[in-house]
């Protein structure tokens, strides 16, 4: 077990775009770091994200446009202008309209500030970044730029020569769209910048950052269309069957994600070299990383692309040993999560336990069935995560507010009949448990309804749009979390 997920600790669930703020979502500027200081002050040492890619029109960073990069969304904008890259009076009014706040317009002015101003000092690690990011950033900076060129169309509707990544034809785009490229380049150097500067803030008061890798990526990335051969395509590049999971407690349907599957057979020829790759750049900005739909590395629910839901397909084995034994190889210790939700096999459970992976329990899912089910406290084990509920979940409140009265009754009756309302007593039974690590939704700490739910599986409008304000943390709900925290031991 790696030792970072070998002590009791809390942790608390919030995306950076949740966070408060004046933008139209929230970033990575001053309330980010109040929010480590509001951890830190309670006594909470880890802070769980989503994943930090760039988004598609839905806004889900679970669908992203790169495994590496960051969204530049979540860059914050006064950053710029204490470096001098940006000055205020450049933040006109096109860049600030109502509708939505144009950060790209604004970091395209900031990158000819940097040009302009930036000490030697920042060329350099601006330049320092582009050579050590290349592997994945020229590829990444080169398929924005051509996804602006066509109208933010699929890489599989553009012109056959860029489809097909015809040299010639590439050489020449990147000669006449010199500039523009740099700015995408830019705009990662200026994400990690102040991405890293928030992780070792949060380091140095004890705090952990905890990410999220999605299992599978979106069709419509730099990964796929830079590296076809990783993933299952045909010959023009088209999916015969895509990801997603097979009915289950979250939809009748199930959930068609419509990401391709992977190569396998091509990954292991190469070491998995893609997926170490990729376990570098996200370990190089979390402390702990969760990967997202375990259950796929021992075997992914294979869709064909014809079908409109993931009610018809069918369990294809993954090489997870193999591709686990390369990632323990190349990191040694793996501070690595399991999410072993859903239809879990013995066999799921084989692989996680052979790596000593921590599994996840959540709450909300413990009150259903007998004494065996997973989810109850008296069925947690040490090396495991407890949640209330995650971002897919409704809000405790919300749950609590849909119980039946026998429902209602019987989880009282399981937690000793607290007088307490039903969430706050759902909170204080995940610290109390025996799982190392304890995680709670920001929406549970603040007590908040169904409406302030994330996400909710299985739809495509209304999610990810959730955040939080300050005068919301009242003195109280501070006080009971940190007397929680340290009442059940919690503070390592």
């Amino acid at each position: 077990m790696n030792e970072l997920l070998n002590k009791r600790r809390a942790g608390v669930l919030l995306h950076i775009t949740s966070l408060p703020g004046e933008g139209i979502t929230g970033d990575l500027g001053s309330d980010a770091y109040r929010f480590v200081d509001f951890l830190h002050h309670t006594g909470v040492t880890v802070w769980q994200t989503l994943p930090l890619g760039v988004t598609h029109a839905d806004g889900s960073p679970y669908q992203c446009l790169s495994a590496h990069a960051g969204n530049p969304e979540l860059i914050n904008i006064d950053w710029l202008v204490d470096k001098n890259w940006l000055l205020v009076e450049e933040k006109c009014l096109e860049c600030e309209g109502t509708a939505k706040f144009n950060k790209s317009c604004l970091i395209s002015k900031a990158f000819a500030g940097f040009l302009e101003r930036a000490d030697k000092h920042d060329k350099e690690l601006f330049a320092s970044f582009c050579e050590q990011k290349a592997f994945w950033l020229d590829d990444f900076a080169l398929f924005m730029t051509l996804r602006n060129e066509f109208g933010q169309q699929c890489w599989n509707q553009w012109p056959d020569a860029y489809k097909e990544r015809d040299t010639k034809t590439l050489k020449v785009f990147i000669k006449r769209l010199e500039q523009a490229i740099a700015t995408i380049k830019f705009e990662q150097f200026v994400f990690f910048q102040q991405w890293m500067a928030l992780k070792s803030y949060a380091n140095q008061r004890g705090i952990l950052l905890f990410g999220d890798i999605p299992i599978f990526v979106s069709y419509d990335s730099a990964d796929v269309w830079a590296n076809r051969e990783v993933f299952k395509l045909d010959d023009n590049g088209e999916m015969s069957v895509v990801a997603g999971v097979p009915p289950d407690y979250f939809s009748a349907t199930g959930q068609r994600w419509g990401n391709p599957h992977y190569n396998w057979l091509f990954l292991k020829k190469t070491g998995f070299n893609w997926w170490l790759e990729r376990m570098h750049t996200q370990l190089e900005q979390f402390d702990i990383l969760r990967i997202d739909h375990f259950r796929g590395l021992e075997a992914a629910w294979e869709i064909p692309a014809s079908e409109p839901t993931a009610q018809i397909g069918e369990w294809v084995k993954a090489p997870g040993r193999a591709l686990l034994s390369a990632i323990q190889n190349e990191i040694s210790a793996i501070p690595l999560v399991a999410e072993d939700l859903g239809i879990i096999t013995d066999e799921v459970e084989a692989l996680r336990d052979e790596f000593d992976l921590p599994g996840m329990k959540i709450l909300q899912f413990a009150f259903g069935g007998g004494h065996d089910n997973p989810y109850l406290p008296i069925n947690h084990v040490h090396n495991c995560v407890v949640y209330t509920g995650t971002h897919d979940n409704d809000t405790t409140a919300g749950w609590a507010a849909h119980l039946n009265d026998d429902e209602r009754r019987y989880v009282y009756d399981y937690l000793g009949n607290p007088a307490t309302s039903l969430h706050c007593a759902l909170v204080q039974a995940a610290l109390a448990s025996v799982a190392n690590l304890a995680i709670i939704p920001m929406q549970d700490i603040l007590e908040l309804g169904s409406e302030h739910r994330m996400n909710t599986p299985g739809t495509t409008s209304g999610n990810w749009h959730w955040r939080f304000q300050w005068e919301q943390l009242s003195s109280d709900r501070v006080g009971r979390l940190a007397h929680l925290i340290n009442m059940f031991n919690r503070k390592p």
